[in-house]
């Protein structure tokens, strides 16, 4: 079992990689594989909806999401991390959340979701929830925690301080290594061919 946790925030080991570093060093105590992939402070592009991709099954762009996307059947398992950005999350991560589940839609079915979001004040509960819709429309579970996971502060040392808020990640990864040992080896459900209705009807 091996869980991917992208870290968003174009700090490599600000707030952001703090919250995570909780969440995976709980992981890796079940004995479940972790993987960090940091996103670097340069604009990732997002997708121009070319279709290209349904050709060859990864972007035609040679960057971390097409390296992600090649490398999808690694991970049981996908943890979004992000800084809040005017109560959203930051540019890079919705570039890339953008243009990985446009590709790889349907092989995110089955595998498990979760958010982190680290703010100084305010805006954590949005950014939360705009992250979570990543996972809602491509049949992956949402594992939760005992409060929205997130984490307070302008600084490392001060996300350290957020007893809560750390206690929260250690929750999330408990929950996630649960449910990887109870899901393993039960194949995902079956789902119909999909169905995509566009609102447009003609005139009778």
């Amino acid at each position: 079992m091996k869980v991917l946790l992208i870290n968003g925030s174009p700090n490599e080991h600000g707030c952001t990689y703090t919250a995570l570093s909780e969440v995976m060093t709980t992981l890796q105590s079940h004995d479940i594989e972790t993987e960090l992939l940091y996103l670097g402070k340069k604009p990732i592009a997002g997708c121009i909806a070319c279709m290209k991709c349904f050709e060859t099954g990864h972007c035609f762009r040679d960057d971390a999401v097409k390296d992600i996307q090649m490398r999808l059947h690694e991970f049981d398992a996908i943890i979004l991390g992000s800084p809040v950005y005017y109560a959203q999350p930051t540019g890079q991560i919705v570039s890339f959340c953008q243009r990985l589940f446009f590709c790889k839609e349907g092989e995110m079915a089955g595998k498990l979701g979760a958010a982190v979001v680290s703010c100084r004040r305010g805006g954590a509960s949005s950014t939360f929830q705009q992250l979570n819709m990543f996972f809602t429309i491509a049949n992956m579970p949402i594992v939760s925690s005992q409060y929205w996971n997130s984490v307070h502060g302008f600084t490392p040392d001060d996300v350290r301080k957020d007893k809560e808020g750390l206690q929260t990640m250690r929750s999330l990864g408990e929950n996630m290594a649960w449910m990887l040992k109870s899901l393993a080896g039960h194949p995902h459900p079956e789902y119909e061919p999909r169905l995509r209705t566009h609102f447009i009807q003609d005139k009778y």
